[in-house]
């Protein structure tokens, strides 16, 4: 060994920096503190449905608050069941739009403190309190047209949460081009019992062709489409109001709205916005105390097209939900996988960077799973088989897309500039 080396390893070791050399020791890594390191993950992540009036179970917004509920807090944020956002972060795309999940770091910052003892830490550490909007405020701005409930309904103190499908009249008696939408629970106590509101298009023979328009849980704003870009309202649609609530030990009522912006009268958009249902409800067949029972649907694009987001939706069984592209020269590609809860309906919208460009002749496939056994906790029933229905002890398999056709030219223009934001990307990372 040469002298150089030696010299090296004898500076190294009394440096404490060779393994197993005497006296070294790892520096043991401070604990974290609710002020300095927990309160902002909480206030990012949580506090939107945490807080007095809201829908959560408990407020986490102060040190008081939080410290009896963080072996709950442990328990779920390790298992990725809160907050809820049910992707599988280990396939496919991860960019999104109003992502509140929790960084792995995080959930281990929050873990080391709890497993840490709870220190509050420096008061002048805590964060100035996060902000809330007015429950009245349309993040939207001023609707051009609200449409309610027609009812008013009455949630009980007490009882099992509950699902409805409410129609109400738009009134519409003209076509018009939707540039932003929001749907919000009526105002007062009301934000308390409505878990989430999804807003669909019914035409006017009474099918729900024109899809998902928009959906409220706590924590989601409004839809404001790109410049250019535009959902149609067809004159005389209806729409359909599917509405979750749940009690909350005070009797409390809601009307819950749609409020929708529109484009100039006579105005014609570049992009008009689809939502399609894949489905492959009518044949679904899953036998009693039976896991993992597959189903497959398919729908082509026959356009060039920008998936813009995706909303799975299942009952109780629902287990598991996948969305893959085959091109058309049969390359495919898994686009997302989502680990399936019913109380939580979700739409995922891409980051504008990483919505899929797919060209005409693509088909997506979507496979459901569901689980009909006793080890599903949310199964009402294990020993009946379950088929298609609108009743929550029935099932389905629907996958919701939104997306929006190109021609030719702007598809070939959006994958050029999509490889030159990858490539720079790289470049900027150092990568070859």
């Amino acid at each position: 060994m040469s002298g150089r080396i030696v010299r090296a390893m004898l500076v190294l070791g009394a440096l404490g920096c060779i393994p197993g050399a005497a006296g070294a020791q790892p520096a043991a890594a401070p604990v974290p503190t609710f002020t300095k390191d927990v309160a902002p993950i909480l206030q990012r992540a949580c506090q939107s449905c945490h807080r007095t009036g809201s829908i959560g179970p408990m407020s986490l917004i102060s040190y008081e608050e939080v410290r009896p509920w963080t072996r709950s807090i442990r328990a779920r944020i390790s298992r990725r069941e809160m907050p809820p956002w049910h992707v599988d972060r280990t396939v496919g795309i991860q960019k999104f739009k109003d992502d509140p999940s929790l960084s792995d770091r995080e959930i281990a910052t929050i873990v080391a403190w709890i497993d840490g003892g709870m220190p509050r830490g420096n008061p002048a550490d805590m964060p100035r309190p996060r902000v809330f909007a007015d429950a009245e405020w349309w993040n939207i701005g001023t609707p051009d047209l609200i449409v309610t409930l027609p009812e008013e309904v009455v949630v009980a103190p007490a009882g099992p949460d509950w699902w409805a499908n409410i129609e109400a009249d738009t009134g519409l008696t003209e076509d018009r081009y939707i540039k932003a939408v929001e749907v919000k629970p009526g105002p007062g106590a009301a934000i308390k019992v409505v878990h989430h509101a999804v807003a669909s298009i019914v035409t006017t023979d009474g099918s729900p062709t024109g899809g998902t328009l928009v959906e409220y849980a706590v924590g989601k704003n409004g839809d404001i489409y790109p410049d250019g870009a535009a959902r149609l309202i067809k004159a005389g649609a209806g729409i359909n109001f599917n509405m979750h609530y749940h009690s909350v030990g005070e009797e409390v009522r809601d009307r819950t709205r749609l409020g929708i912006v529109f484009y100039p009268k006579g105005y014609v958009p570049k992009h008009v916005m689809r939502t399609i249902i894949i489905t492959n409800s009518d044949d679904l067949d899953i036998p009693a105390g039976a896991d993992d029972v597959r189903t497959d649907a398919y729908f082509k694009l026959d356009q060039h097209s920008r998936l813009v987001g995706f909303m799975p939706h299942m009952h109780n069984r629902g287990k598991r939900q996948c969305l893959e592209a085959i091109y058309p020269n049969m390359a495919v590609e898994q686009l997302n996988c989502v680990n399936y809860d019913f109380r939580w309906q979700i739409v995922y919208n891409y980051a504008d960077a990483a919505a899929p460009l797919l060209p005409a002749g693509t088909i997506l496939h979507v496979t459901s799973w569901h689980d009909n056994s006793a080890a599903n906790r949310s199964n009402p029933d294990p020993l009946n088989w379950v088929g298609f229905g609108q009743r929550t002890t029935d099932d389905m398999a629907r996958h919701w897309l939104t997306f929006y056709p190109m021609s030719d030219d702007e598809f070939r223009a959006q994958v050029t500039e999509r490889l030159a934001g990858q490539k720079q990307a790289t470049e900027g990372q150092g990568q070859p």
